[in-house]
């Protein structure tokens, strides 16, 4: 037999999921179809009638169709690739979730099912694409799911979006600006038949109100209290949906991330390291000046062993958004900091030197991965060592510059609990009684981050064993705490 049309294949797709609407096995209305194709109800029965003569549907003059068992699992397959490769185009692209749904209508004709097999294998079978619909799997099945929606569910309760069933691109970049996309969890607040309207509460406890219509759109999972002990054990090890977004993108450990701080926020963020008897904590705070594409921050150096103790070197920060991440560009954000000799050289708790360190992070998104690089350089124009050699004391000055690499890959299992490892590459230039000496240093650090939302706050903890190899072999404990906060109403 011919590989069906693409003509054919739209018409199967289109019945298959009119069928899939309605609970009962009621035919299809020849009006529905052909309002759903674009055409006349003309054009529409002849194609039909064109089907059931193929044996792929079932046609009753002045009644309707639907699909026989031939048609449903052609018209499954459709369906599978489609959804297949709008996924594709969100997690491997880096597409829009928004912008996918034309393009895949293109492709769903053109690929071949061992590409197809290929790609469903490389995303890891995964149960839904990026709008929360579910995927056919290889045979043409479909699993059963049972939602509410935004009109039905209870009123008061936390519900997780699971779904949003309009492929309209403006519908989805509205649902996307308002935070109704599927992983976020919202509450309806009231309903108001009087208005056709629907009030939410949404995520910073921001209200939304949205039109009747527009609710019966976006499709929930209800906490109930038995189902809320099911959905959060299963979510917690579950692979999120490439739609689900990453709550926390701004809190590396080691690695630079290439984001500012959002207008009106600013972030606190302390992290100490434990590591051969020593301690080095450090605390930072950003702020953004007055918006996202300039941010100033300050970082304070404090250091603990058994002979010294006290406060290091201060650096006084700028970054520069020089590139939102987008479809194919990863975000970028060259950082310039001051450092000022605020720490005691004679103790060995700072350099004694005004000096400058340049970085320039990079961070790019692929499904349930975030990718950081870096790469950046300390330079100090006169840096202080001293050495006692006898009964003599040496103080030499000298020229230092250390370059640096790093790089991460932080996984999501839930949008606010990530895995981490990260991996940092020194080549730190020091003094010596004779002259200047570099060392190579290699840090790789796997690593935890956890987050919660306290109204407009954010809170996030994390935890990291860095293991670090230069002369000899060094294990430590990191541990991180990080606390952002609006300083005004938005």
């Amino acid at each position: 037999m011919a590989a069906p049309s693409q003509t054919v294949e739209n018409y199967l797709k289109t019945i298959y999921q009119a069928q899939l609407a309605r609970p009962d096995d009621t035919l299809v209305s020849m009006g529905q179809l052909a309002e759903s194709m674009g055409v006349v109800p003309g054009t529409a029965t002849t194609m039909v009638k064109a089907l059931a003569e193929s044996g792929l549907a079932y046609y009753e003059p002045y009644a309707g169709v639907r699909l026989t068992t031939a048609g449903q699992k052609l018209a499954a397959m459709v369906l599978r690739r489609h959804r297949l490769i709008e996924l594709f185009l969100v997690r491997v692209m880096g597409m829009s979730w928004t912008e996918v749904h034309d393009e895949a209508e293109n492709l769903e004709h053109a690929v071949s099912d061992r590409l197809i097999g290929l790609i469903d294998e490389m995303l890891g079978h995964p149960a839904v694409d990026p709008h929360g619909d579910p995927i056919p799997d290889r045979h043409g099945a479909l699993a059963a799911h049972e939602y509410d929606s935004l009109m039905t569910c209870p009123v008061g309760t936390p519900v997780t979006i699971a779904r949003v069933s309009d492929q309209d691109r403006a519908f989805l970049q509205f649902a996307e600006k308002n935070e109704l996309r599927p992983g976020d969890i919202v509450q309806v607040e009231e309903r108001s038949a009087e208005a056709d309207s629907c009030r939410l509460r949404v995520r910073h406890n921001r209200r939304l109100t949205i039109g009747a219509r527009a609710a019966s759109k976006v499709l929930v999972h209800t906490l109930r209290t038995v189902m809320l002990l099911l959905i959060a054990a299963g979510s917690l090890f579950a692979q999120g949906t490439a739609s689900e977004p990453f709550r926390i993108t701004d809190n590396s450990f080691l690695v630079e991330e290439a984001f500012n701080q959002e207008k009106g926020v600013f972030q606190n963020i302390f992290g100490a390291t434990h590591i051969a008897g020593s301690w080095v904590a450090t605390f930072t705070q950003e702020w953004p000046v007055p918006g996202k594409s300039h941010q100033l921050s300050y970082t304070l150096l404090f250091l603990h062993s058994d002979q010294n103790s006290g406060i290091g070197d201060t650096l006084i920060n700028y970054r520069y958004q020089l590139l939102e991440e987008g479809p194919g560009k990863p975000a970028c954000a060259p950082r310039a900091s001051l450092i000022l000799p605020t720490g005691d050289s004679n103790q060995g708790l700072g350099n004694g030197s005004v000096g400058l360190q340049v970085n320039v992070p990079f961070s790019k998104q692929t499904g349930d991965w975030y990718w950081h690089w870096n790469v950046g350089l300390t330079w100090l124009e006169r840096a202080r060592a001293t050495f006692h050699v006898g009964d003599l004391t040496i103080v030499r000055r000298d020229r230092l510059a250390s370059p640096f690499l790093a790089g991460s890959a932080i996984y999501r299992v839930r949008p606010m609990l990530h895995l981490m490892l990260e991996s940092l590459a020194t080549f730190d230039q020091s003094i010596e009684v004779d002259g200047k000496e570099r060392q190579r240093t290699f840090t790789l650090s796997p690593g935890v981050r956890g987050g919660w939302d306290i109204g407009e706050k954010q809170v996030v903890l994390g935890l990291a064993v860095p293991v670090t190899w230069a002369i000899d072999t060094s294990t430590g404990v990191f541990v991180y705490a990080s606390y952002e906060l609006p300083f005004r109403k938005n």
